[in-house]
């Protein structure tokens, strides 16, 4: 285990081997805990550019721990995680991480687009505003630039006629087809999907698969926790199968999907295929 990180401005660290040139996203024998619970106990994965990778599991297996900690919104208790090259929320020196401040925190992450189980939109606001907001905000886009690219992301997730409706005027498929309008609005390098269809009746869920799909489509990087095996299995380029804080087994959809090799693997996939 590598050494952990603790609160705190400066920590001692091991140099760690760095990422891969070619790869977005690096996780390296990444741990976090709550207090005594350790939900991911040595993740090492690598995403490449252009790649979607879907992660499967159980439910309390680390899957959405896993994603949050990507763009920091959980820190972790000890590992590496880069981004874009960079590692996310400490800067690296003379075998010492020195803690990020928040605003070169949120710089990161501003990089990174992410889409929740629940929508999260801003109910105060229409779809226009909702997907508008952070441009303007947070990269200080002028607001009419922003609104003509909002539109075009409205157009672009299907819902080009929606731009004055608030949220609670939208179906559970449109709200989430906004938020990811919204996410894609900053301009990501990479987008992180937390189980996107899950809150979703089951005639919603297509819609935003479809718009999924068109992402992935058009070269978008994305990393997927999801349930749609059918979703993973066509649009997914790698899988990985989680179980209790670790990789239990990762390949091709068809390699894992058609031939899992780990037993607990076949376990997890004939109850839910």
């Amino acid at each position: 285990m590598s050494e952990q990180i603790q609160e705190g401005t400066v920590v001692e660290a091991s140099e760690g081997t760095g990422p891969p040139v070619d790869a977005l996203v690096v996780a390296e024998n990444v741990h976090k805990s709550f207090g005594r619970l350790e939900v991911l106990k040595g993740i090492d994965l690598h995403v490449r550019r252009g790649e979607v990778m879907c992660i499967v599991g159980p439910s309390g297996s680390g899957k959405s721990t896993f994603l949050r900690c990507i763009n920091h919104l959980e820190k972790l208790t000890a590992g590496r995680l880069w981004v874009n090259g960079d590692l996310m929320g400490y800067r690296q020196k003379r075998g010492r991480l020195y803690e990020l401040r928040d605003n070169e925190i949120a710089a990161q992450r501003s990089d990174i687009g992410m889409v929740f189980q629940r929508f999260n939109l801003f109910p105060h606001l229409s779809a226009l505003g909702n997907v508008t907001e952070a441009p303007v905000q947070v990269k200080r886009v002028p607001r009419a630039e922003a609104t003509a690219r909002a539109v075009e992301l409205l157009e672009r997730v299907g819902l080009p006629d929606k731009a004055d409706a608030y949220p609670d005027q939208l179906s559970g498929g449109q709200q989430q087809r906004v938020a990811i309008a919204r996410a894609l609005a900053m301009e990501p390098s990479l987008m992180l999907f937390d189980e996107p269809t899950s809150a979703l009746d089951p005639e919603l869920v297509g819609e935003v698969l479809d718009v999924m799909r068109d992402l992935a489509e058009g070269g978008m990087t994305m990393v997927v926790v999801t349930h749609e095996m059918g979703f993973a299995r066509e649009v997914g380029d790698s899988l990985v199968f989680m179980d209790d804080g670790m990789v239990v087994e990762s390949g091709t959809p068809a390699e894992v999907l058609s031939a899992p090799r780990h037993e607990r693997t076949q376990a997890f996939l004939s109850k839910v295929l």
